[in-house]
């Protein structure tokens, strides 16, 4: 076991791509924290790691419930969790609304680290107890 993990903050990781999902999990424990990946929206809304998670990485694009829906339904159902969603599909315009929506980052594939290191620290910066709507 890693004596050294800094940062117990759960990060949920949600993509229906088994590699990128399993290199993602990597990534995001050598950056220091607790990771958990599920490979489709309802598994993460299923999980009773919901309310504990304290920052969701889901990809855009996936079979079911997309990661732009997901953050959507989260926020409808009272949960604040700070949202980092990535796509392999540059597509301005949904980048954007997204964001607009209040997702924290909105990173394309191949993932650089040091921004999915930002954006990680940025969303748990952001992260409340309360819901609050802007």
């Amino acid at each position: 076991m890693e004596a050294a993990m800094s940062n117990r903050a759960l990060i949920s990781i949600v993509d229906d791509d088994q590699s990128f999902r399993e290199s993602m999990r990597q990534l995001v424990i050598l950056l220091g924290y607790t990771v958990e990946t599920f490979p489709s929206a309802s598994d993460f809304l299923a999980s009773p790691l919901l309310p504990e998670t304290a920052c969701l990485v889901a990809d855009v694009q996936m079979a079911g419930m997309t990661g732009v829906e997901l953050h959507g339904h989260l926020v409808d159902a009272g949960y604040a969790i700070p949202t980092i969603l990535v796509t392999a599909y540059s597509d301005e315009a949904v980048r954007d609304q997204a964001l607009r929506d209040g997702v924290v980052c909105f990173l394309s594939k191949p993932v650089d680290v040091d921004h999915l290191d930002r954006c990680l620290r940025s969303a748990l910066r952001s992260a409340t107890p309360s819901k609050d709507s802007s």
